[in-house]
């Protein structure tokens, strides 16, 4: 079992790299992650999947919120995908492949596939291999997660030299509404973590406190978590987790 790069515990993590839509860096865009590069961040980014199977790097399912065009992700292939621009910005959807090109191993890496089926069950497989695909032979500090826990398990599989952790949280009903109460109760206490070969959790900083993420720490699971939006909250949140992800302000580095 591979654990995470020190960086990974070093470096504040950037949400969705160092965005700022009004600057001219939308989310996960290559602007916010050469942002994130020049002021010594680690970056996290998200993937969803193209028709035509490759993994982008974009949250949303849905194309309205990021880019102003209607339809799903998994609708348009890689070349539609990249000719359509993040609003804010002249720059299309990149691809993970691209990213990783971009980052280069400069700063560590962390990311999360989104649950393609929105029920947190078994994965198809199909963004799990073109991620796995993509990042073959990279050299910098990398790591996966998801919530799906599927999703890691299959990671584990696919590369198993790769530091694999899940996305926790509460799981609230009125956040998670297209889960059953029996699914969100399951999620909530990470039964799967010793299955999908985790070594990390990446958890909600606002439920912090849960008996489950101390078992865990306890074993020796690094705790990351997400996402910090104050200096104030920053001090808080580090009296538990080894690091934090970020956005809206910037977080404090090592000296």
């Amino acid at each position: 079992m591979t654990g995470l790069d020190d960086a990974f515990l070093a470096q504040p993590l950037a949400h969705r790299a160092l965005h700022d839509v009004t600057g001219g860096r939308p989310e996960n865009s290559r602007a916010a992650i050469r942002a994130a590069i020049a002021n010594g961040y680690g970056i996290e980014i998200d993937l969803q999947l193209s028709r035509d199977g490759r993994a982008m790097v974009f949250h949303d399912y849905d194309l309205a919120r990021l880019t102003g065009e209607k339809g799903h992700v998994q609708q348009r292939t890689v070349e539609e995908l990249s000719a359509i621009y993040l609003t804010g910005s002249e720059e299309g959807i990149p691809t993970l492949a691209e990213v990783l090109k971009l980052v280069d191993g400069r700063v560590p890496l962390l990311i999360e596939l989104k649950d393609q089926h929105g029920q947190m069950g078994e994965t198809d497989g199909r963004l799990e291999h073109a991620t796995a695909q993509d990042i073959k032979g990279y050299g910098g500090p990398v790591a996966l997660m998801s919530f799906n826990p599927h999703s890691v398990i299959m990671l584990a599989q696919l590369c198993p030299d790769i530091p694999r952790g899940i996305v926790t949280c509460g799981y609230p009903p009125e956040d998670w509404t297209m889960l059953s109460d029996e699914t969100r109760a399951h999620l909530r206490e990470i039964p799967d973590y010793d299955a999908a070969g985790a070594v990390f959790i990446s958890h909600q900083v606002s439920d912090l406190d849960r008996p489950r993420v101390a078992g865990l720490k306890a074993k020796g699971a690094n705790v990351l978590c997400w996402t910090v939006r104050s200096a104030e909250v920053e001090a808080k949140a580090r009296k538990v987790a080894d690091n934090i992800t970020f956005e809206g302000y910037l977080a404090v580095k090592p000296s």
